[in-house]
């Protein structure tokens, strides 16, 4: 994803996000790992479980659109004053095929920073037997709420 390189308005970025991440039950229920955390992107990585399939033994969808919309929020988070916290206001998600397989990789970016409000977008794939497929793509508006961070 090709994308003009950002600046940080929070030199500590990395900590706050990683901070923010594993306060997240969420993600920590679902078993999702940070892949790669840089100014404007964050991937996020979701192993494969029953438990978090549908009834044809493929990713759930819902659970797709969760690491979409969650891996969008952290990378436009990375580009969020020290003091913002950030809510998602919207997302699109277009499921292009099945999540079948053994890991799924969402891979976000902002394509629009903001002080208030931020765009960003996520590609998901899924790995089955060394091939990465597409199965998903998101579109999100998301909100800074400024003088209101998360907790440390």
């Amino acid at each position: 994803m090709g994308h003009p390189p950002f600046e940080p308005r929070d030199p500590e970025y990395d900590a706050r996000v990683r901070r923010s991440f594993a306060r997240q039950g969420a993600m920590a229920y679902l078993g999702v790992q940070i892949g790669a955390l840089e100014p404007g992107h964050c991937e996020l990585r979701l192993p494969f479980r029953a438990e978090i399939s549908q009834q044809h033994g493929y990713f759930h969808g819902g659970v797709v659109g969760t690491l979409a919309d969650t891996a969008g929020g952290y990378a436009a988070y990375t580009l969020m004053a020290a003091e913002a916290s950030i809510l998602t206001v919207e997302y699109k998600l277009n499921l292009l095929a099945p999540a079948d397989g053994e890991l799924l990789v969402a891979m976000a970016r902002v394509v629009k920073p903001g002080r208030t409000l931020s765009i960003s977008s996520a590609e998901v794939f899924v790995e089955k037997g060394g091939q990465r497929t597409l199965c998903a793509l998101m579109q999100q508006t998301l909100m800074a709420i400024h003088g209101r961070h998360d907790p440390a």
